[in-house]
Parts: C-alpha cells; structure tokens; sequence
C-alpha cells in the first residue's frame, strides 16, 4: 500500500464504525442504502389491503400533498420514475421532436436521454467546479456566440433550429446556481427544468430546489435520500402545467365512470399505489433524514481535511447561498491516477466508492452532439469519488442501488 493510501486509513476505520462493518470479511458497505422500518411495513401492508395497488389509491394523493407542503410548491405530479419525469416535464413545457435542449455534459444518463424521448437533441454544456452543476457562465456564452433571438424564439444561429429548453442538474444534491440559470433563460425565452432527481431535501438561499424553474423533478430511486422502489415526481406552482402532466400521466382519460375517452397521445406513467406507500412512510423521516445525513457529511469533513490528498466537497463553496442534502458524499483526489488507486484501495476493503458518470460527450450514444468547451467537467470528473452515504440503521449494509 503506498503512502498516500496508507494517509486513508483514519478514513476507513471511520466508515467502518459509522455503519458497524468491522472488516472486508464482514460484508460489504455500500454506497446508499434504503432506510425502512415497521413505518413502512404498516403502510405498505395497508395498502395491500386496501386492494388499490396500482395507479389509484389514497396513498398517491397523500405523496404528491406531502411533497408539494416539503418542497413548497403549488403542485405535484407523482410519476413511475425520475427520467419519465424528466420527458413529461419537458413534454408540458412545449419541448418538440427537432428543438434542441441545453444541458450539462457531467450528469447520469437518464438526463440526455430523457431529451431524446422528446425527440429533442442534447446540447452539452460546461459545470462550475465550485457545485458541480451547470455552469452559468458556460450557458450565458454559448447562448451569447451562438444564438439568437427571433420572433419570441431562441434559435441556434447555425442550424435554425429552436432552443427550447434548458434541464440544468443539482449534482449529488448540491444546489447549482439556479438563480442565475433562471434569469439567463427567462431573457432568451427559453423554459428551465430542473433536474433535482439527487436533491430532495436541499436549498439554495432558503428556498427548495426544484422549485425555480417552470418544473422540477425528484427521483425515488433506491438509492436516493427517500425511496419508493421506484418512482419520480414533478413539483410546480403552474396550475396548468400540473394538470396536464396528470392528464398526459393517465393516458389523457377525459373522466367519465364507463365511457373510455381519450384526447391526447399520452402515456401509463402515474405511480402505483403500492409505491406511494412507502413514500408517504419516507416522507414523516425525511427531515430526520436530512439531518443525519448532514451530521455525516460533518464528520466526513472534519477526517477528510486532514487526510492528504484529498479534499472535502463543501456545499460551502456555493457562496453559502446552498443548503445540501449531502445525497452522496464526495472527495477531491489529486487527479484521475490518484483517483483510480484510492477506488481500487477502498473496493478491495468491501468499502463501496465510485467515480461520478462518465460524461456525456465522452458516450459514443452523445459524442456528435453539439458541445462547448468542457474543462470543468473533465477536471471534475478526473477527480471525484463518492463515499458511503446512506443513513446508518439497521440493515444499511445488507445492499442497495448504486445506479
């Protein structure tokens, strides 16, 4: 073990102990894991019960209330998963097969490929070191060098064609500068949706992510801060937005106790019950959740600040304008050869790391797609490894999703 690694070990023995792990031979700490107890076996069970397993069912109704009162916004659309919710969001804000959609080349790929179930294109934007998030500086000159504006639309000065949307994404639960991202594209009228899959539970200058832009979207995920299985939703303060996500979220059933009439071509993507379930058990913990994950996040900082060689992602460094979830946790290695030693070094002692995606214009599926300069991204990415994250409780170390 080299020197460098060998600086890790204060590190390991703490992970070990946070999640009651003494040894590689005892089994495996992962990265995320889902918190349950017999909160969620009641509801679940309950609605079992209940026979509304599938897409109708109180319990439906209870999640989208009770996210929409956490987030604080007007409404909310309870979906099958966060990429679906992406495509529908984009769907409602008037994103067309042809258009083009800005977003950030550093994000998980359900992102651009939610752009492309639009029948919309990437366009691969820079991230800001300081979040990990879109850059607005990046958006504000590509815009700037490369559109401009004509009847009311942004369109790509070279192509033509029509800038519609922008999907900026909070990394990890860190906030970008969403304020900013909104303004730049409110000027060139074009309509922001937020990616906030990673950050239930996060803030940026006091006020919930997702919340800024026209919509924004959660995943629930296993491995996300509150899980249902499966699952996403939109939050909005757009009354007609929100019905017609619901709307196109029922395969666009006109309501009528027989008759089947349908208006739109739409989609089956509503939750089913079942899930909803364990969403509304999830959601009494989630401010607890919040906290522990914070105190971890704490405690995380004060090893790693002394621990060579690596640096601690702070959601300090957003000007202290952001409150973050601290979904996953995450550390600065020296560059991509430190980077892959201390992921190897850590995996080989049961302890689960990993880098953040490879990005997108590095995907041969988005390498043709339109980009700028990438700097930020290919810094970020040669450097970031995520630790365990997930709330220690009993059974947090039996499994979980790392997707």
């Amino acid at each position: 073990m080299s020197d460098r690694l060998a600086d890790t070990q204060t590190l390991i023995d703490f992970i070990r102990d946070t999640y009651a792990v003494p040894s590689a031979e005892a089994g495996l700490i992962p990265l995320h894991a889902p918190c349950f107890d017999d909160t969620e076996k009641h509801m679940v069970s309950d609605c079992i019960d209940s026979t509304f397993v599938s897409s109708v069912g109180q319990y439906v109704n209870r999640f989208e209330e009770a996210m929409a009162d956490f987030t604080g916004a007007k409404h909310a659309v309870a979906v099958v998963n966060g990429t679906m919710g992406l495509f529908l969001a984009m769907k409602v804000v008037g994103v067309q097969p042809g258009d083009l959609v800005l977003t950030q080349s550093l994000t998980f790929v359900a992102t651009p490929n939610a752009i492309k179930l639009c029948g919309a294109e990437p366009v691969l934007l820079d991230v800001s070191r300081k979040t990990m998030g879109l850059c607005p500086d990046s958006l504000a000159n590509f815009l700037a060098e490369q559109t401009h504006l004509e009847n009311g639309q942004c369109l790509h000065t070279e192509t033509g064609r029509r800038i519609a949307a922008c999907v900026p994404m909070h990394t990890l639960g860190f906030p970008c500068e969403i304020d900013r991202l909104v303004d730049i594209c409110r000027e060139h009228h074009i309509k922001l949706v937020e990616d906030a899959a990673e950050s239930l539970g996060s803030e940026y200058r006091g006020r919930h992510t997702g919340t800024f832009g026209e919509v924004g979207v959660f995943s629930f995920n296993g491995n996300k801060i509150l899980t249902t299985g499966g699952g996403g939703m939109l939050v909005t303060d757009d009354t007609e937005l929100a019905a017609h996500a619901k709307h196109l979220s029922t395969t666009a059933k006109v309501p009528h106790a027989w008759h089947f009439e349908h208006d739109e071509v739409a989609y089956n993507l509503r939750m089913p019950n079942l899930n909803a379930a364990l969403g509304v058990a999830q959601m009494q913990k989630l401010p607890a959740f919040r906290q522990q994950k914070r105190a971890l996040a704490e405690r995380y900082r004060t090893i790693i600040e002394k621990t060579p060689g690596l640096a601690f992602f702070d959601d300090a460094n957003n000007d202290h304008a952001a409150a973050s979830n601290y979904w996953l946790n995450a550390v600065l290695c020296d560059g991509a050869a430190h980077r892959e030693a201390f992921l190897a070094f850590t995996n080989e002692q049961n302890i689960q790391t990993r880098p953040l995606w490879t990005p997108m214009h590095k995907l041969e599926i988005y390498q043709a797609c339109l980009q700028t300069e990438l700097p930020n991204t290919e810094w970020l990415a040669d450097r970031v490894v995520n630790l365990p994250s997930g709330i220690p409780c009993q059974g947090a170390a039996k499994g979980g999703v790392t997707s």
